[in-house]
Parts: C-alpha cells; sequence; structure tokens
C-alpha cells in the first residue's frame, strides 16, 4: 500500500512537471501572454516588428486587449498606429513577432468576428445610407438585409437611411462606415481615427456611439491622436512613440505615476509650510488658491494627511488626489 502510495505522488508530480513545461513552452513562443487568463484576451501581440526598407516602423510591440475593453492605440503621426492596425488585420505582415485573435492565430474564419475602419470611407454619393450597406454586405459577404435594418438603428442612422451618402454630415458619414464595419455581427471592431476631421458635434456622435457599443457587448480597437476623446472613451490604452512601445494598461494606471495630492485651507503659506512634513516638492497655486504635492504611487492617505493637517492646528477646506489629464502624461512620456 504504501508504494502504491509513492506510485501515485510520482504520477501526480509527472503530470504537474509536464502541464508546467507545456506552459512554459507556450510563455516562451508568446511572452506577454499568461496562460490562465489567455481567454479574457481578444487580442494578444507579441514582439511585433515591422520594416519598410530600411525604416524600422515598428519594434518589438508587445500588449494584450482585454474582451469588453475599448482600448486605445496612441501616438504622434507616424508612432506606427495605422501600420500595426493594418498587420493585425492581415493587410500587411509583419517581419517579426506573432498576434493571436480569440487565443488563436489569424485566420479568415477569425477574421469574420472582427469589424473594420482602416480609412476614409468609401461610399456611393448618389446611393442612399441603405442602399450603400447593401453593396458593402453584397461585396463582403457579411450579414442580411435585416442584419442592415437593426445597424442603421443602432448607429441612429435609419430615419436617414433613403437619404443620398452625399447629404450626410461628416459625423452621419463616419456613422455609416462604422455601421458597414458592425456587418455580420463582429465581436470587435477595429477603427483607425474614426473622429479624425470630424467637428465638435460629428466627434461627440462618435463618442456616444463608441460606448454604446462598449455597452453591448463589443470590444473595441481605436487608433487616435485626440487625447481628449480617447480619455472619455477607452478604458485602456498603448502609447507608441517611432514604433516602440512606451506603456500599456489601464487608462487610470497609465495617467497616475505618482499621487498627487491637492489641499486648500484660510492660510495656504502655513499649510505649504506643514506639508513639508510629507514631501519637498509643495506648491502653492495663488489663482486656484490650492497647495498640491506629490508621493510615491499608491501611498498618500487622505485621513492621515486631514488629521496631520488638524493638529498642527490648520482646518482644510479641500483635500483630494489629483487626478492627472491623459494629454499631460502622454507628453511627460513621449518627450522623454
Amino acid at each position: 500500500m504504501k508504494y502504491i502510495k509513492r506510485l501515485g505522488k510520482f504520477i501526480c508530480s509527472f503530470d504537474i512537471f509536464a502541464l508546467t513545461l507545456k506552459h512554459k513552452v507556450l510563455f516562451n513562443y508568446y511572452p506577454q501572454i499568461k496562460f490562465d487568463y489567455i481567454m479574457s484576451y481578444v487580442l494578444s501581440l507579441s514582439n511585433i516588428t515591422k520594416f519598410f526598407g530600411q525604416v524600422q516602423a515598428l519594434k518589438d510591440v508587445s500588449f494584450n486587449v482585454p474582451e469588453g475593453s475599448v482600448f486605445g492605440i496612441l501616438g504622434p503621426n507616424g508612432s506606427g498606429k495605422t501600420t500595426l492596425l493594418s498587420i493585425i488585420l492581415d493587410v500587411l505582415k509583419a517581419n517579426n513577432g506573432n498576434f493571436l485573435w480569440f487565443g488563436q492565430p489569424g485566420s479568415p474564419a477569425q477574421r469574420r468576428k472582427i469589424g473594420s475602419l482602416l480609412e476614409t470611407p468609401n461610399f456611393y454619393h448618389y446611393l442612399s445610407g441603405v442602399d450603400n450597406l447593401k453593396v458593402t454586405q453584397s461585396i463582403s459577404g457579411r450579414g442580411t438585409d435585416e442584419d442592415i435594418t437593426q445597424i442603421l438603428q443602432k448607429v441612429k442612422l435609419y430615419e436617414r437611411r433613403k437619404s443620398r451618402f452625399k447629404t450626410y454630415s461628416l459625423g452621419m458619414k463616419q456613422r455609416l462606415a462604422i455601421a458597414g464595419s458592425l456587418l455580420g455581427d463582429p465581436k470587435v471592431l477595429v477603427l483607425d481615427e474614426p473622429t479624425n476631421g470630424l467637428d465638435p458635434e460629428g466627434i461627440a456622435e462618435i463618442r456616444e456611439l463608441i460606448i454604446e457599443l462598449k455597452n453591448s457587448g463589443h470590444t473595441i480597437v481605436i487608433a487616435s491622436h485626440l487625447l481628449d476623446e480617447v480619455e472619455k472613451v477607452c478604458t485602456h490604452v498603448a502609447i507608441l512613440k517611432m514604433g516602440t512601445l512606451i506603456t500599456t494598461g489601464e487608462v487610470n494606471e497609465v495617467m497616475q505615476d505618482e499621487d498627487m495630492v491637492e489641499l486648500s485651507a484660510a492660510d495656504l503659506n502655513g499649510l505649504a509650510i506643514i506639508l513639508q512634513h510629507f514631501s519637498t516638492h509643495v506648491t502653492i497655486n495663488n489663482v486656484s488658491s490650492m497647495v498640491q504635492f506629490p508621493l510615491p504611487k499608491g501611498t498618500a492617505k487622505l485621513d492621515e494627511i486631514n488629521s496631520f493637517c488638524f493638529s498642527k492646528g490648520i482646518v482644510l477646506n479641500h483635500l483630494l488626489f489629483k487626478k492627472k489629464r491623459l494629454e499631460t502624461r502622454f507628453f511627460e512620456l513621449t518627450n522623454n
């Protein structure tokens, strides 16, 4: 009986070793992928590299796009955003690296789960919105006439479905282009600069549509340089600079590289003096009547700061974490 137990332990240990070895091989091939969570990512990139002649457009770009997220790919013009989207949509081939859609290598079957808008929408100006979508449906083989009706309702163009394309505003034209990418009910949308060239009203329309699509279960990947809009709609970001990934993660994590505390009291100078206890970088903004100081990320405790100020005879009338704007953080990262 003793030998049987030992044999059982040996077999169990061997199985664990084999499983670990299998995971290790997978990690070596796709180092950015955590096996336990592989199915929670709709897209995983590992060391994507692309050259155009002697020019390196992308250098070892790796990140994961979580299911259900709005993932923004940010960067100045020429940073490689459109090149990266073209690679994951099989328009271009990478010189090195791999990517997975839904945990599998790219294939025609996987591609049908993805709707995309890479360039300025090309529609027939003399046709109506619904007829243009019927042409798109016929060429792509995606969706049905019933789908077109539902999609036009989703992008809020149903009432104008019979109007000619040339009568549409820029925002309406872009919404029709997104409608075309929704044919076949794809799980993922890949959009390159969806608000490019739009006026504030058109930008607001696309922003609302993206939020509605996310809430209805779509995962959306957006390339953009409009930081304010990305901050309003995206849950995650990846920032590129000259083809190199600078940082990636949840928007709040990327923006908050430190704890910035903002306070105010009747005596600003006295407040600034006692706050030297926490930081040597205390600043006074006389315009806003606020005092600010940074602390290492995750270390600021507002209740302790409030108690300390009170013990020193200063009553605070304002105390909060100052959230850094994505635009500020973007320029900090890309200018280094």
